[in-house]
């Protein structure tokens, strides 16, 4: 993920969708809320992992139908207010579009409600690091402080890959003001709308080898990753290792990803 400002290196819980009477809108209604759904995580485990790991795998927080109602938006110019050809920046092969603000009820409501759950562990790492940087307990709080330093560009994105794209590791980084995590929700399904397109993640440690892992998701479900860096237990405390993602070149078919990031860009 990421636009030309970012670092390459190779709505309430009762909000839903309803009918705007455009294609690829109609029938799409959320039954659940998203609150509910993100309430019924084991937290305590995504936590344990991200301190062990640096990274989580959810489970299927989004239906068949909300993804493939998310697909069907990728072509409505009007949600969108920047399209990327990967290709001409040299990003890897294929094109991702920020949405513009209002966001998609859909959207904001996990922007939103995932916030205050990555948070409090956002200050652990800081307070690892010793790095004197707090994050407040809501998104709107962190997004007025984005704002106020210049970062006013809604940054949630959606990708789009078909066979032979893939996406070169990076880091999303568009201002000085970051936040430490970030979250990709898989829109297709795997093995049946397309193969390959792992989703990958390096770790730089200092004074060490780099060291990847190749990760599948489930329809609707995600992951949640290191933006930048994580702090790591050494003999003298934590360090920070450095943390870049990308995705794998797509064998068949196509494969859309929804990219939550909390923040803006400049």
């Amino acid at each position: 993920m990421g636009d030309s400002t970012a670092i390459l290196v190779c709505a309430e819980p009762s909000q839903r969708f309803h009918n705007s009477g455009k294609a690829g809108f109609n029938g799409w209604m959320s039954d659940e809320s998203v609150a509910n759904r993100i309430a019924g995580i084991d937290w305590a485990a995504i936590y344990a992992s991200l301190r062990e790991r640096g990274y989580a795998t959810l489970p299927p927080i989004l239906t068949a139908a909300e993804c493939a109602g998310l697909i069907g938006l990728y072509e409505h110019r009007e949600r969108f207010r920047n399209r990327i050809d990967m290709t001409r920046f040299r990003y890897g092969v294929g094109e991702y579009k920020y949405f513009s603000y209002p966001l998609l009820p859909l959207v904001e409501d996990l922007r939103m409600k995932l916030y205050p759950r990555v948070a409090p562990i956002a200050n652990e790492w800081m307070e690892a690091l010793q790095i004197e940087q707090t994050y407040p307990a809501t998104s709107a709080e962190f997004l007025a402080r984005c704002h106020e330093a210049g970062q006013t560009r809604p940054t949630p994105l959606m990708l789009r890959y078909e066979a032979g794209g893939y996406n070169c590791l990076h880091q999303d980084l568009y201002g000085a003001i970051v936040f430490p995590f970030q979250f990709a929700f898989m829109l297709s399904k795997p093995d049946t709308d397309f193969d390959g397109g792992e989703f990958l993640l390096v770790e730089q440690r200092p004074r060490a080898q780099s060291r990847g892992e190749a990760i599948r998701m489930a329809q609707g479900g995600a992951i949640l990753f290191a933006t930048q860096y994580r702090p790591v237990a050494g003999v003298r405390g934590f360090y920070r290792a450095n943390v870049r993602h990308g995705v794998s070149t797509i064998r068949r078919g196509s494969r859309f990803t929804l990219g939550i990031i909390f923040h803006d860009a400049a």
